[in-house]
């Protein structure tokens, strides 16, 4: 250990030899004593700080083996279920709360919401408290009472009294009729072309693959920028004002092929069995799986969606339990009959029923489109919609 020496006692050794004996002999043993007692002093503050600083040490050893203690007498198998409890019932009642939201994004363009509105706000504030069993029950009873309202919704659909019966297709242009089937009838608004004066493309608002905060359009600025004279919405999406869709707004997953020959989602679709239209140059053709088409650029035009309703004129879907499509709503479709394509629209009916509208009406084939608040169809003029904007659509196009 080093001591400094005081600032007096250095001074005087900066002094030259002889007068440092000298006042070493003046001074004598007062300056050997004031040496021994500074250090002593030196060594007892030390001695102080040490056993301050062991003090504070064991103080904190003690409170880690405190800790240590608690840890090892904890249940871990009870916190760690504990935990699990809680991550359950946050996941399950946040599935629950965005489902039932969702819904009432779909339900409030026909039907006032306030009522159930506020039940969806009370539910939240259960969230909030931390309150799973009382909010798991408000958001369980909203979710039925949002179906009851689809149900009185559809119940009290009538078609138009104006509205023509018929079984036939328009031949070319718009037509809306009501269309007898096996299991009831229908109102369908529909649109047809001939495919040796039409071509039949897909534009996409974005010019390639996009997964997050993707840009979309509305189908009028489809088809005013494609000089297009028809147009209908195209593939399922992930609507911006979707909680579930907050890192993936208005992304699509399937395959397609835009008018600039550019293939969207191609490597996620390398081995996808969802079905496909591939629009040809005067016709159509559909198969029942993307992974049956490989990225030809010859086409107009192709976009993957499901479900393929008919098949070679045979009904190929009947439900797959899947609520969304089996609830009543419009259904937009894309389909043919020989070289004349048709895009349309069935009011008030689920996805099964659209198939036998379609067979009904004498198409050969036809695919599921989105539908929703994203159902749109233009000719002229909106016929259905406008609807949210979409990031892709199908539009004829004369040649």
């Amino acid at each position: 250990m080093r001591i400094s020496l005081p600032a007096g006692l250095q001074q005087i050794f900066r002094f030259k030899l002889p007068r440092a004996h000298v006042l070493l002999q003046v001074f004598g043993t007062s300056i050997i004593v004031g040496l021994a007692l500074f250090s002593m002093s030196v060594l007892q503050g030390q001695k102080h700080m040490l056993d301050v600083q062991k003090s504070q040490a064991e103080v904190e050893m003690m409170r880690v083996k405190e800790e240590l203690d608690a840890l090892r007498n904890e249940d871990q198998v009870v916190r760690n279920n504990q935990l699990s409890e809680e991550i359950k019932n946050i996941q399950t009642t946040y599935k629950q709360a965005v489902t039932a939201y969702e819904e009432l994004i779909d339900l409030q363009d026909s039907k006032d919401t306030a009522k159930l509105q506020e039940q969806f706000a009370d539910s939240l504030d259960a969230l909030s408290k931390r309150q799973w069993a009382t909010a798991s029950a408000q958001l369980l009873k909203l979710t039925k009472d949002i179906a009851s309202v689809k149900e009185k919704l559809a119940a009290s659909f009538v078609i138009p009294a104006n509205v023509p019966e018929s079984n036939a297709p328009p031949s070319g242009g718009f037509s809306r009729q009501s269309v007898k089937t096996d299991i009831g009838t229908y109102l369908v608004d529909i649109i047809a072309a001939d495919m040796g004066s039409t071509r039949i493309i897909v534009d996409t608002a974005s010019n390639e693959t996009c997964v997050r905060d993707c840009p979309a359009l509305s189908l009028s600025e489809y088809v005013s920028r494609s000089g297009a004279f028809a147009g209908i919405n195209g593939s399922y999406f992930c609507p911006a004002d979707y909680p579930s869709c907050a890192d993936k707004k208005n992304s699509f997953d399937t395959l397609l092929m835009n008018k600039n020959k550019a293939y969207f989602n191609s490597d996620n679709n390398v081995y996808s069995t969802v079905p496909a239209v591939i629009f040809l140059s005067g016709s159509m053709r559909f198969v029942g799986r993307s992974l049956d088409w490989g990225r030809d650029t010859s086409p107009d035009g192709m976009l993957a969606m499901q479900p393929l309703l008919v098949s070679g004129g045979t009904i190929v879907f009947g439900g797959d339990g899947d609520p969304k499509k089996g609830s009543k709503g419009n259904r937009s479709f894309v389909g043919n009959r020989g070289t004349t394509a048709y895009i349309g629209v069935v009011h008030s009916a689920t996805v099964a029923e659209v198939a036998h509208v379609l067979k009904a009406l004498g198409l050969e084939n036809a695919l599921n489109l989105d539908n929703g608040g994203s159902t749109a169809l233009w000719s002229g003029g909106y016929k259905v919609g406008p609807g949210r904007n979409i990031p892709n659509a199908i539009l004829f196009v004369r040649k």
